[in-house]
């Protein structure tokens, strides 16, 4: 009886295992042309294991033919997956923090220059560049909500959220992706430890007007407690990371 009981439990497994793969999200062609792309750096690809972009894009509903205002690129890793995932007919606006005063060329990532992604540009990144920047499909910001908190920058972030809210067409997407800190911290985390308390976002954006319609764990690590700085060795690269997925109401 233990035998044909435990043989069951087994076939039952197996089965919900077919189903849970079954029922994974496929990554759409757009997208998954544009994570294959050749003209990608290596530094990038490298970090695709762990950044997951087929999955992240999939998640943001990233389509041909969108506009994209992407807020504080970095080196420009998801621009050019954007650029490819949203492709010619597309277009990706980057808006980029200055560095060293006025200087765009000491700012600049790169992307916007290189003619394998000839549908990004480049700006300076302030308010008045978000507000200037719409009517867009996206606006996605990647590891760097946190950094809007930052003290240093002084800046108001609700008011921040409203422009962006505006840059939108009605229907449009606002995704953020950021560094997980302990549950209640508010916005104190960023300083120290460059995370950011995830409900805390979810009130702060939704304040304004925009509708929380998606959360995903593909990137959540639950080996990470929150206490580390995100740059610590013992945890770069392998953060718990929230991606929230917002709408502008139609």
């Amino acid at each position: 009886m233990k035998s044909r009981l435990l043989a069951a439990t087994a076939v039952v497994s197996l089965a919900i295992g077919v189903c849970v793969a079954a029922a994974a999200p496929t990554i759409p062609a757009n997208i998954a042309a544009a994570v294959a792309n050749p003209t990608r750096p290596q530094a990038d690809t490298d970090r695709d294991a762990a950044r997951k972009p087929g999955e992240v894009l999939a998640f943001a509903g990233v389509k041909s033919g969108e506009t994209v205002l992407e807020l504080i690129p970095g080196g420009g890793y998801f621009t050019r997956i954007l650029s490819g995932a949203v492709g010619p007919t597309g277009h990706v606006n980057e808006l980029v923090p200055l560095r060293g005063g006025a200087d765009m060329k000491a700012s600049s990532n790169g992307v916007a220059a290189d003619p394998h992604f000839a549908n990004v540009s480049e700006g300076a990144f302030s308010p008045d560049a978000i507000a200037k920047a719409g009517p867009v499909d996206l606006v996605w910001t990647s590891q760097n909500y946190h950094d809007l908190h930052l003290t240093q920058l002084k800046l108001d972030v609700v008011a921040l959220d409203k422009q962006i809210f505006a840059a939108l067409k009605p229907g449009g997407v606002f995704f953020i992706e950021d560094h997980a800190a302990k549950a209640g911290t508010g916005a104190t985390a960023p300083d120290a430890l460059h995370r950011i308390d995830e409900d805390f976002v979810k009130q702060e954006v939704e304040s304004v007007g925009f509708k929380l319609v998606g959360e995903s764990d593909v990137l959540r690590n639950p080996a990470d407690d929150h206490t580390l700085k995100v740059f610590d060795p013992a945890i770069r690269g392998h953060t718990d990371q929230f991606l929230l997925k917002f709408r502008k109401p139609g």
